[in-house]
This record gives structure tokens, C-alpha cells and sequence, in this order.
């Protein structure tokens, strides 16, 4: 075994390596502070901008809070004897949603698993780009086009169906009293329902598309067929992503204006016939703020406060049951 030469009398121990952080700044470093400081400013300036549109709204309609109480909630909407109740807004508006939501979703959920699992791939992008295109048409192209083109069929389809269902409980109340225009809660419901459909349509498609390859692999390994391996694997896998896109698609539905104000008819009554005609609070905002005045307008402002407090929490229900289903599966959010 060699030995170990002792140090020279003249020789210098070596220097104590230096601590972190103390030699030159890294290059990028006031970059990425900057960038940290403008994302928090901009997460910040977003709860800002929504806390500012719940005061000022809240503000403006506190008069007719005041005066209602929890008679906001009567129906009983009539401007011209100070009754100024919204309880058949609320419910046309979840009504108006829920006709959306049966009808969209079962579309939605067939287009979704058509492009991921069953169509050629050459067709697959032309169809993506056919859905995504129907989502950036205005509201009002929807609406316009429903009231010049489908009132008139719609009105003698629902004539037909209330005769054909006169006799059977319930669903005689339902579809009795058709509105001879064709303007309705269902023609509101059809409409909205086409306009949610690419929503709902794109986020369950790329909830289906994350389905892990080998999953389906071992689902056709055990024999399964394309059906059983969509319903044991895939459905599984997607569920809190589709629950959430559809809780989405509903709050993209209770909010829609202008498309269920050319079609509902505007009837400020609680009614069961879901051929005649109602109101929302979003499409009896857009039809009467231009003439109201003092206490009515501030009804209409409190609307919108409800309205709001309405989609902010389904956006919450929806990041729940996306929470739910994360804690359940084991992932980490």
C-alpha cells in the first residue's frame, strides 16, 4: 500500500466549497420571479373582479331583498301590483336546464364515444373540428334560426303529443296546454340543449381519451367485447370527468340569455306544461331591464345576484364530485 506523501511546508489547504445561493445569480432568475408575482396578480385580480360583481350587484338589488325577504321566492311576478317574486323564474330555469341536459347529454356522450373508440381515424379531426365550430356560433344565430325555422313544426308536434298523451297520469299534465306559437319551455329546453352539446361533447371526449391503452388491452385480452370493454373499462375510468362535464354543460344552460328569450314565451307562472310558455331569470333580465325602473329594477339586478350565485355553485359541484372521485381512485390533486 502506497503511503500518503505529508503536505508541504509551503502548501495551501484547499478552499472550503462555497454554500449554496452564494455564487453568481443564475441566469432567468428575476424572469422567474417576475413571472411568479404576475400569475399570482393574476389569480388574484380574477377573485377581485368576481367579488366586485357580487358587491356591486348585491348593492344595487338590496332594495328588493329588503323589502321581500324570502318572498323573493313567492310566485307571484307583477310588476303593476309591487309583487315582484322570482320563484317561477328560478324554477323555469332549472326546468329549461334539465330539458337540456336529458336531451344533450345522451348526444353528447355518443359522439364522444364514437370519435375516441369506434370511427376510423381519418374521420375523427373532421368531426372534432364540426363540434368545436357549432360552440363559437352567437346564442342569437341559435335562437333567430329556431324562431324562423322550428316554432311553426314544433308547435303542431306538440299539439299532436298532447292529444296522443291526454289520458295518461302525469304525463297528460305535463304535455297538456300546448302553446299554439310553439314558443315553450321544451323549445327553449331543444335549443339550449343543442348548444351545450359541444361542450359537454369535447370535455367527455378527452375524459374517454385518457383511458389507459392497456386497460382496454386487458378487456379485449379476457374477451370482452367493444361494448363490454367501453362499460367495464372506459366508463369506469371517465366517470368523475363526465359527471363534471355534464354539471358544466348545466351551468353553461342555466345561464344562456338571449336564444331562451326569443323561445320561451315569457310567462311569469310556475306551470307543469312543459309545452307552454314561461320565463328564466336570465331571458326576463334580458326582456324587461330596458323599461324597469326603481324597485323592479333592482328585482331584475337581484336576479342576476341569484343567478350568479346559481352558476357559481355548480362550477363548485362540479370541482367536488372531480375531488370525490380523485380521493377515491387514489390521485393526487
Amino acid at each position: 500500500m502506497a503511503a500518503i506523501a505529508p503536505p508541504r511546508e509551503n502548501e495551501q489547504p484547499a478552499p472550503a466549497p462555497k454554500g449554496l445561493g452564494s455564487g453568481p445569480r443564475p441566469p432567468g432568475i428575476f424572469t422567474d420571479h417576475l413571472f411568479r408575482w404576475i400569475a399570482l396578480a393574476s389569480g388574484l385580480l380574477v377573485l377581485a373582479i368576481l367579488g366586485l360583481i357580487a358587491y356591486t350587484t348585491t348593492k344595487n338589488a338590496w332594495p328588493w331583498f329588503r323589502e321581500e325577504g324570502f318572498g323573493i321566492f313567492a310566485d307571484n311576478w307583477d310588476p303593476a301590483k309591487g309583487q315582484y317574486g322570482a320563484g317561477a323564474m328560478i324554477y323555469g330555469t332549472f326546468l329549461v336546464g334539465i330539458i337540456a341536459l336529458l336531451v344533450s347529454v345522451p348526444i353528447s356522450l355518443g359522439i364522444a364515444l364514437f370519435v375516441t373508440e369506434i370511427a376510423p381515424r381519418p374521420f375523427r379531426k373532421p368531426i372534432v373540428y364540426v363540434v368545436d365550430l357549432l360552440a363559437a356560433i352567437p346564442s342569437v344565430v341559435y335562437g333567430l334560426w329556431a324562431l324562423a325555422v322550428l316554432t311553426g313544426p314544433l308547435a303542431d308536434i306538440y299539439s299532436s303529443i298532447s292529444s296522443a298523451t291526454s289520458g295518461i297520469p302525469i304525463i297528460g299534465d305535463l304535455t297538456s296546454d300546448p302553446s299554439p306559437t310553439g314558443l315553450s319551455f321544451m323549445t327553449a329546453g331543444l335549443i339550449v340543449a343543442i348548444m351545450i352539446t359541444p361542450i359537454i361533447t369535447s370535455l367527455t371526449r378527452e375524459v374517454f381519451a385518457t383511458t389507459p391503452q392497456p386497460l382496454k388491452e386487458a378487456a379485449y385480452g379476457m374477451g370482452a367485447t367493444r361494448w363490454e370493454m367501453i362499460r367495464g373499462s372506459v366508463f369506469p375510468h371517465s366517470r368523475g370527468g363526465v359527471v363534471s362535464a355534464v354539471i358544466i354543460g348545466l351551468g353553461r344552460a342555466i345561464g344562456e340569455t338571449i336564444a331562451v328569450a326569443l323561445l320561451i314565451g315569457s310567462s311569469q307562472h310556475i306551470s307543469a306544461h312543459i309545452f307552454g310558455p314561461g320565463d328564466t331569470l336570465a331571458s326576463i333580465i334580458a326582456n324587461q331591464f330596458g323599461e324597469a325602473v326603481g324597485i323592479q329594477r333592482a328585482a331584475l339586478i337581484g336576479m342576476g345576484v341569484v343567478l350568479l350565485v346559481l352558476t357559481v355553485g355548480v362550477g363548485i359541484l362540479a370541482r367536488g364530485f372531480v375531488n370525490r372521485y380523485d380521493r377515491k381512485s387514489g390521485a393526487v390533486v
